[in-house]
């Protein structure tokens, strides 16, 4: 997680406004589900009457999925690795997990501890050069002051919040290591976790695929978008901090979850297109696939992405569930809209984001700039319910048609209603001919005359006898050499 953060911090040009080992601690902090304290030194201003303050709460999910993906790879490998009966006991299990937990919310103590420093940023850069002038005594005075805000650094200091983070990095870290053992396929439980692996199992890991493959796509078009870029590092950084922030915010808008959003200043740059543009001289707006697709009718394709990846889901839930259960269309159906109904409103409370910053001098605003979006969590719920039960209705109706026309295909050459095996055996394609079989004839018995079938004969005709005796021979003795050779000739005798 520090790598990657690191990486994508230095490939945007952070490091050249801060510390890159403080800066990368914040960011591995916040992606654990811990919290950042920004301020603003107003002395660095060189100037009296000016207030400013800074407020930001984001979570950079790149880092956060390195993270998952790398602590559920491992902690999933050590069960595989102890057997099969140790990786299914309690005592295995908590064992090992309460290893990881531990060791995890110590490396999140240390974070915590470096965690802090200052990052300085230009005046100019925030967009304070835009908005010096005026007209009057008043606004003339402002001016001046809002152009030496424009010359000056901003420092804006930071620290992590100590309890907060380990207590979030404690509870991420757990919630991870559920995940990754819901969602592993090949990974005993414990006694009595049958159920879990029969019902759960499926729907999770199918809804996990699907998330993974969206920030795939995500990924994707951000290395289609750097080829074209004038600075391609910071597209690359970029996606690496917050690919899946793009891709799951993406998701349930495409699956008409709304969202509240707005924006304002030069953070409206932030945004991807056409949400900044949509955002643009409002302070508020709904979100909805409908009113971006008015500014840009290629949005419709995210609704088709989104509904082809439930799709996706609902087939992979149905390969993944025994087929011999009761009411498998129905069932698969149910346990989708489940998981999707739990999984929906939480990627809409992770992609989150809301940051505001603001300069004020001699009471009057010289800089403000802002990006709120906020997803309904209720709206959430009940578009992944509905959405999971009729993409898993629709993926188990595929299947069980594919699986019904298979059986059908065999049932069709065996010539039973069953599978063809050891135990029923394919209709032969002629009757038993004991003239061409010679299995099918007696010993010492010549074929019947007109093509009979002895099938049902006794494979013995008679019993047999046992073989006589072997007389048993002595170890020694003239006897075993053979009759004994005439002496040799003498010559002329």
């Amino acid at each position: 997680m520090g790598g990657t953060a690191a990486l994508g911090l230095h490939l945007v040009g952070a490091d050249a406004r801060g510390s890159l080992g403080a800066l990368t601690a914040a960011v591995v902090a916040l992606a654990v589900g811990g919290s950042v304290s920004p301020s603003v030194d107003v002395s660095a201003f060189g100037m009296k009457g000016a207030e400013a303050h800074v407020a930001f709460q984001a979570t950079p999910l790149g880092v956060s999925l390195v993270g998952a993906v790398v602590l559920g790879f491992f902690f999933l490998r050590s069960l595989r690795g102890v057997g099969g009966a140790g990786a299914g006991s309690w005592r295995e299990l908590v064992l090992r997990a309460g290893v990881l937990v531990v060791l995890f919310g110590g490396g999140v103590l240390g974070i915590s501890w470096v965690g802090r420093g200052v990052v300085r940023l230009d005046g100019g850069d925030l967009g304070l050069r835009r908005v010096a002038g005026g007209g009057g005594w008043l606004g003339g005075l402002v001016s001046d002051r809002v152009g030496d805000l424009a010359r000056a650094e901003v420092a804006v200091r930071f620290v992590v919040d100590l309890v907060p983070t380990v207590l979030g990095g404690v509870g991420w870290c757990v919630g991870v290591l559920v995940v990754a053992l819901l969602a592993s396929r090949r990974t005993s439980l414990p006694a009595g976790w049958e159920p879990v692996r029969r019902v759960v199992r499926p729907a999770v890991s199918a809804v996990v695929t699907v998330l993974l493959v969206a920030v795939g796509a995500g990924v994707a078009a951000a290395g289609y978008a750097a080829v074209g870029d004038d600075h391609p590092g910071r597209v690359v950084g970029a996606a690496l901090l917050g690919a899946p922030n793009g891709a799951w915010l993406a998701v349930p808008l495409g699956l008409f979850v709304p969202w509240d959003g707005r924006a304002s200043g030069v953070l409206r740059g932030v945004l991807p297109y056409p949400v900044g543009q949509f955002l643009t001289g409002s302070p508020g707006r709904d979100i909805t696939v409908g009113r971006l697709a008015e500014l840009d009718g290629r949005v419709w394709l995210l609704a088709v992405g989104a509904g082809l990846l439930m799709v996706a889901a609902g087939v992979l839930t149905a390969v993944r569930t025994p087929s011999g259960t009761r009411r498998f269309v129905l069932w698969c159906g149910v346990r989708l809209g489940v998981a999707t109904g739990v999984a929906l409103p939480v990627l809409v409370r992770l992609t989150g984001t809301s940051v505001d910053a603001g300069v004020s001098v001699l009471g009057f605003d010289a800089f403000g700039t802002g990006v709120e979006l906020r997803g309904r969590v209720g709206v959430a719920v009940v578009a992944g319910v509905v959405w999971g039960v009729g993409a898993g209705v629709l993926g188990a109706w595929v299947v069980g048609a594919r699986r019904s026309g298979a059986a059908a295909t065999v049932s069709g050459v065996s010539g039973t209603g069953d599978v063809a095996g050891p135990y029923s055996p394919r209709q032969p394609y002629r009757a038993p001919n004991p003239d061409t079989n010679p299995y099918l004839r007696l010993p010492g018995v010549s074929p019947p005359s007109g093509g009979g079938d002895v099938s049902g004969a006794p494979t013995v005709a008679s019993p047999t006898l046992p073989p006589p005796p072997r007389r048993r021979r002595r170890s020694s003795g003239p006897s075993d050499l053979g009759p004994p050779s005439p002496p040799p000739r003498e010559p002329g005798g």
